[in-house]
């Protein structure tokens, strides 16, 4: 008996350290999936998977940054709209829905109706009816719902909107319509901005989207964090200047006739844009027109997408080029027989006449195409290209806009280029150019020769911190004195011609060009690209204007584009508080 005793207690005891032995290994695997949830992928997966018993993950996205003029005017904020739709599982009355649907928001009855009767599967839950519907007919609809929800009975006949739901989220609006559209492009409803600074700043705007977890237990439910918004804009333009520019060139294209208008204005000192208007133009907060508006190829911002010939405003690059470098000064003598041939063609004046002896002043007052011609060619393809390439022709701006266009400017060694281009290219044919190009380039001859990269951001607002955009160099292609003596002989061409770019009070450099259009095996007849680039005050230079028209009638930049820059000027200047020159003379405010 005693040794079965013993036998006994050995098998109790060796029953006890199996049972310990596999609790304590039960808890080694225990820990171990422990540690797998909470540092393995696979873990993580599994551990969101049983939250979802517990709650859901929501993405919160934060309201888009908005976008202010240079005096805090809002260009792009915010509104608050409606997406309209049904959890179909709900759905009993579809026609009653899209009879609704059809009174309220104008939704096609057919087409509500057949979103109505779509059936409830594992595949389609919800469907999607509206979207930026206003705050005015949701809440309308909202009215409906909620007398409808106290009213029902659900005795039979009587027609049920269960199912329809509304769901309210921030929609871009842009207060100004068509103001400054072209700067601003929109945002779609797909929530990605398009064109202009929408498109271009798009991330910094939407700001970063915060994934949530919303228990279902509502005593679980803490304060839903602080989502800072977008980042926010400040921009270099100035509404009032803007909208004044806009209506000018609106009153241009009836009274001349033309197939577009556009100007730029700029600070030479900055590079700061202050207006940039082109036609036509979009009413932002309806951007579904866009097709309409824009037909074909159509660019939405004409003066950084489109490119074309510049015609006789590229003679104020080419007499620069040749001043600096020495080939001419301003007193340097010239015979216009009326043509001059070179690499095989012949170049003729606009007016085809020939006006004798002239001095570079004379050549840029009368633009002259021979002249010019001779110039660059006297300075050599070397040196007229390597100074065109400075000015930034052939390149971008660097402008913070999306969609700009570098243009093309040939050069010796590329496979098209011909000798007789250098003769062409000096009087602006056979370049293509961009306006912002032109007016970038003109800042320098206003600057002492530096050259500004354009912009139209003055700051970024970021939760909370200003960055303020400093003032870019893009080179300096003419020295000081070069610009001095262009800022000059553009002046008194000005004065001598009684040019209608003139503005009373002021004195103001300036060009004109009336560029021929390429089209077939030559240029059209009676179509031109007319234009005038001009700054001043000219002893203390704060602006750039640069007016461009497309086809107008006349075909002539004198008859056209100056008036308008003229015009333009008068109203900058009151805008931008400058005292006419003998007043800042007598106060000491000239340099």
């Amino acid at each position: 008996m005693a040794v079965n005793n013993n036998t006994h207690v050995r098998i109790q005891n060796w029953r006890i350290q199996m049972l310990m032995g596999g609790l304590v290994i039960f808890a080694v695997i225990i820990f171990g999936w422990t540690i797998r949830f909470q540092f393995v992928p696979e873990g993580q997966e599994i551990r969101l998977e049983g939250k979802d018993y517990e709650g859901v993950w929501i993405d919160f996205k934060p309201p888009r940054g908005p976008i202010y003029d240079r005096n805090g005017h809002l260009l792009a904020g915010n509104r608050i709209v409606y997406e309209v739709g049904l959890e179909l599982q709900y759905v009993r009355s579809p026609e009653a829905i899209a009879q609704v649907l059809n009174a309220i928001i104008g939704i096609d009855y057919a087409e509500a109706l057949r979103i109505a009767n779509i059936p409830y599967s594992e595949n389609a839950i919800y469907a999607q009816v509206a979207r930026e519907v206003p705050a005015e007919q949701a809440h309308e609809l909202q009215q409906l719902l909620d007398e409808w929800r106290q009213n029902y009975t659900g005795a039979k006949g009587q027609e049920s909107l269960a199912g329809l739901v509304l769901f309210p989220y921030l929609a871009r609006t842009y207060p100004e319509g068509d103001l400054a559209s072209s700067v601003l492009g929109f945002v779609a409803k797909d929530d990605k901005g398009y064109h202009g600074l929408e498109q271009r700043f798009d991330r910094e705007l939407s700001g970063a989207t915060r994934r949530i977890f919303i228990p279902n237990n509502p005593n679980n439910v803490a304060q839903l964090p602080d989502i800072p918004p977008g980042a926010s804009m400040i921009l270099t333009i100035d509404r009032e200047i803007q909208a004044m520019t806009e209506e000018i060139l609106d009153q241009a294209l009836e009274l001349y006739d033309a197939e577009s208008a556009n100007a730029i204005i700029m600070d030479p000192r900055t590079g700061a844009i202050l207006a940039l208007a082109t036609t036509p133009r979009l009413d932002i907060n309806e951007y579904w027109n866009f097709a309409e508006v824009y037909p074909g190829a159509t660019p939405f911002n004409r003066l950084i997408s489109y490119t074309y010939e510049p015609g006789s405003v590229f003679k104020i690059f080419t007499m620069a080029a040749a001043l600096d470098n020495g080939t001419v000064t301003l007193e340097t003598p010239f015979f216009d027989g009326g043509y001059y041939e070179y690499g095989g063609i012949v170049v003729r004046n606009w007016d085809r006449a020939a006006w004798g002896q002239q001095n570079m002043i004379g050549c840029m007052q009368h633009s002259l195409n021979v002249c010019l011609a001779w110039v660059g060619t006297e300075m050599g393809a070397e040196d007229f290209y390597r100074y065109m390439d400075n000015f930034g022709f052939g390149h971008y701006t660097s402008v913070d806009l999306a969609g700009e266009a570098t243009g093309r400017l040939k050069e010796p060694g590329d496979g098209d280029w011909y000798p007789s281009d250098l003769a062409t290219n000096t009087f602006g044919q056979g370049v293509s150019v961009t306006a912002l190009q032109v007016i970038t380039a003109a800042g320098a001859l206003a600057n002492d020769g530096v050259m500004m990269v354009p912009h139209v951001i003055q700051s970024f607002v970021d939760n909370g911190v200003q960055m303020d955009i400093r003032p870019t160099t893009y080179g300096t292609p003419i020295t000081k004195e070069t610009a001095d003596l262009m800022t000059y002989a553009l002046t008194v061409s000005l004065e001598n011609e009684a040019s209608k770019a003139l503005v009373p009070g002021y004195r103001i450099a300036g060009k004109t060009g009336t560029a021929q259009i390429p089209g077939g095996e030559g240029y059209l007849e009676n179509k031109t690209n007319a234009s005038f680039i001009g700054y001043g005050p000219v002893d203390d230079p704060q602006f750039v204007v640069f007016v461009w028209l497309e086809h107008p009638t006349p075909i002539w930049g004198s008859e056209t584009a100056a008036p308008v820059f003229s015009e333009i000027t008068q109203r900058l200047v009151v805008h931008l508080k400058i005292p006419p020159d003998t007043v800042r003379q007598q106060l000491g405010m000239d340099n």
